[in-house]
């Protein structure tokens, strides 16, 4: 579906916005449904409507209530949360291929948390609410650096420049990763590499509530900040004549995009492409003004991921397929199809 035309007048714009976001909030509650009856155990959806109202045997509420409505959760709050700051990197450099995984946010915020469970005895014992802020630390100096290192002093940020930089830290902190795992013992490095491949590790209550306050709080902002996006997307020029104090809020929104990405990480592993895809699907339902966008993101990058997930849950049997890998080959194809529609 093409983007919204730009003629079309500003009030059936966005009623037909409303529309598309109400029929992806239909599909979110539709997967969730779906997810829940599936897994290696499965759940009729007479069992799982049974359980939910307390009629369940012990045996369905540990696999309704423990393993299986956690996960779907944060399935819905990572893909949330990816999107949004996709969507924000996407804005703040004007360039339509920005995710936090490309531009090494994902990579740096995964590298403390994994040098983290590397030292730690336990992974599954590793404390869930510290480890949103380890990630944040990683996510935080990551993006310190690559803002320090494509910002120029006469030129400011060049959008170009930002990507090329942080592609570039993103392939120096997966080197360091790689070094990493060699020194991890067989079981651990089994997890590193599936959670390198993004797989949602985090599958109990207590990661819901370690991440939740992070989606609350920055999800908010981030729309808040929707108009200040609009502006930045007329140029850097155009925006300091409109009085927009470029810099500081460049920052700002880089910070929140950070911490939106570090807390999915720290739950989720390295899942890419949803802060890729899920903003350019939007994009292409709703049109390019955030006040739109950002919302249509969070449900797009919430839809992709519980899917992936599900798909990954449910296709091998016992087997589990990362969902990192499942939304690449389900978003691949279709990004290449919409590249190869472009005019650039």
């Amino acid at each position: 579906m093409a983007s919204l035309r730009t003629n079309m007048p500003p009030q059936r714009r966005r009623s037909t916005a409303v529309t598309v976001m109400i029929v992806l909030g239909i599909l979110i509650v539709a997967a969730f449904v779906v997810s829940m009856n599936t897994g290696f155990i499965r759940l009729s959806p007479l069992d799982v409507l049974r359980t939910l109202f307390g009629g369940g045997t012990d045996k369905e509420n540990l696999i309704l209530f423990d393993f299986r409505l956690p996960r779907i959760v944060i399935s819905v709050l990572v893909g949330a949360g990816l999107a949004v700051s996709g969507c924000i990197l996407q804005g703040i450099s004007r360039n339509a291929l920005a995710d936090p995984g490309i531009l090494g946010i994902n990579a740096g915020a995964g590298l403390v948390v994994l040098l983290f469970i590397s030292f730690y005895p336990t992974t599954s014992a590793a404390p869930p609410f510290l480890l949103p802020v380890l990630a944040l630390v990683g996510a935080g100096l990551t993006s310190a650096l690559i803002y320090a290192l494509a910002f120029k002093r006469h030129e400011g940020l060049s959008p170009t420049r930002l990507v090329l930089t942080g592609i570039a830290v993103a392939a120096g902190i997966s080197a360091a990763t790689i070094v990493l795992t060699l020194r991890l013992s067989p079981e651990k490095y089994q997890f590193v590499q599936t959670w390198m491949a993004g797989s949602i590790w985090g599958t109990n209550w207590k990661f819901v509530l370690a991440l939740l306050p992070w989606i609350v709080v920055l999800l908010p902002l981030a729309m808040y900040k929707a108009r200040v996006l609009n502006v930045l997307n007329l140029g850097e020029q155009t925006a300091t004549g409109l009085g927009t104090p470029v810099e500081r809020e460049r920052l700002g929104l880089l910070g929140a995009a950070a911490a939106l990405a570090a807390s999915c990480v720290a739950v989720s592993g390295g899942i890419g492409f949803i802060g890729l895809i899920g903003p350019h699907l939007a994009r292409r339902l709703v049109g390019p003004q955030h006040q739109l966008l950002l919302p249509a993101s969070a449900l797009a990058g919430a839809l992709l991921l519980i899917v992936a997930d599900t798909i990954g849950r449910s296709l091998l049997g016992k087997a589990e397929v990362p969902a990192g890998i499942v939304v690449a080959v389900i978003g691949a194809p279709y990004f290449l199809y919409l590249l190869s529609r472009s005019r650039a």
